[in-house]
C-alpha cells in the first residue's frame, strides 16, 4: 500500500533521513522506532506531505508525493506528537468544525460524530472546554480528528508520550481497534508500547534502519540459536554440565547465579545457530534419575535488541 524509496532528508548539512526503503502492507500496525533524533518525525512528515523530501520516493496505492500530494492527504489521519487542539472550544463544537471543514454534509457529520465518540470513548466530555481534559483525553480528541476523514491510512507520531500507565493502555486499545479496518503507523520509543501494539517493528538509527520485521521473528533472529534454561533436581552440578556439553549443538553451558539450591541446578545453554535441541536435551535428560523441574526457551528482549542496535560506537 505504501512504498518507500531511497527516502532521504537534509536540514542544511545535516541528514536526518538517509536513503530508507519500506513497504508498509494495507491492514498493518507498524511500529516506528527509535531513539530521539533518530528521524522517525521526520520521516512521517514526508510521509504525510508536511514537507518534502530531499530526495527518493514515496508512493501510496497509485499516488506519487511529488505529483499527487492532495490525494495522498485525503486518505491519511495524522496525529502530531502535540494534538493541534483549539482549547477554548467545547469538544462537540471542535469537533463539528473538523467535520465541516472536511466537507462533511449534516447527516454524514452526525453519523461520523456518533462513530467517533463511541471508538474513542469521548460521551462523557463532549460538552467539556478542551483545555480542562487530561493530555490523555486530549489524545482521544486528536485521534477522532485525524479519523473524521474515516482514512485509509492513520499515522500516529509518539501518540502515547506524556501518558500515565492507565492512559497508555487506554489509547493502545483504541489504535488496536482502528487498526482492525485501517493501515496504522506509530512512532514511539517505548518498546512494550510496540511490542503490545504492533504487528510489525521498524527500527531506526540515525536516519537509517537496521532492523524491519514482526517482534518475535526479530528477537530470534538476533540471538544465534537462542538459549535454553533447565532446572533440575537431584543433578549433581559437575555431572549435569558434562552431559549436556557433550550433545552436539551445544555450544556453552553455564550455571545460573542465585538460582543454584541444595537439591536444584539451574542451567542456561547456548545452541548454535538455527538449531532447536530441546527435544535432544529432553531425552537425554530422560535416561538420567534426576527430575527436569523447569525448561524454557529464552530469546532476547525487544528492549536488548533496541539497546544494541542504536547504542553509540
Amino acid at each position: 500500500m505504501i512504498h518507500i524509496e531511497k527516502l532521504t532528508k537534509y536540514y542544511d548539512d545535516l541528514c536526518a533521513v538517509d536513503h530508507i526503503d519500506l513497504t508498509v502492507n494495507r491492514g498493518e500496525i507498524l511500529g516506528l522506532l527509535g531513539p530521539n533524533g533518530a528521524g522517525k518525525t521526520s520521516t512521517l512528515r514526508m510521509l504525510t506531505g508536511y514537507f518534502l523530501p530531499t530526495s527518493g520516493t514515496i508512493r501510496v496505492k497509485d499516488f506519487s508525493i511529488h505529483q499527487h500530494p492532495k490525494q495522498i492527504k485525503s486518505i491519511m489521519g495524522y496525529l502530531p506528537e502535540s494534538a493541534p487542539l483549539y482549547h477554548g472550544m467545547l469538544v462537540y463544537d471542535y469537533l463539528s468544525y473538523v467535520a465541516d471543514i472536511r466537507g462533511l454534509g449534516k447527516a454524514k457529520k452526525e453519523e461520523r460524530l456518533r462513530k467517533l465518540v463511541t471508538l474513542c470513548g469521548l460521551g462523557h466530555i463532549m460538552h467539556r472546554t478542551i483545555h480542562e481534559l487530561s493530555k490523555g483525553l486530549k489524545q482521544r480528541v486528536g485521534l477522532a480528528h485525524a479519523m473524521m476523514s474515516d482514512p485509509e491510512i492513520l499515522v500516529l507520531d509518539e501518540p502515547t508520550s506524556g501518558l500515565d500507565p492507565n492512559q497508555i493502555v487506554e489509547i493502545r486499545d483504541i489504535i488496536r481497534e482502528i487498526g482492525k479496518e485501517k493501515t496504522v503507523i506509530l512512532s514511539t520509543h517505548i518498546l512494550p508500547e510496540a511490542e503490545a501494539t504492533c504487528d510489525r517493528v521498524v527500527i531506526i538509527n540515525k536516519g537509517r534502519i537496521v532492523a524491519d520485521g514482526p517482534t518475535e521473528t526479530l528477537k530470534h533472529s538476533m540471538d544465534a540459536g537462542g538459549h535454553l534454561f533447565l532446572s533440575l533436581k537431584n543433578a549433581p552440578q559437575g555431572e549435569a554440565i558434562r552431559l549436556l556439553s557433550e550433545i552436539d549443538g551445544v555450544r556453552s553451558v553455564q550455571t545460573v547465579e542465585g538460582a543454584n539450591s541444595e537439591n536444584l541446578t539451574a542451567l542456561k545453554m547456548g545452541c548454535r545457530g538455527g538449531m532447536d535441541l530441546r527435544e535432544t536435551i529432553y531425552n537425554a535428560i530422560k535416561q538420567t534419575d534426576w527430575a527436569l523441574m523447569e525448561f524454557r526457551q529464552e530469546t532476547k528482549s525487544l528492549e536488548s535488541i533496541f539497546q544494541e542496535l542504536t547504542k553509540e560506537n
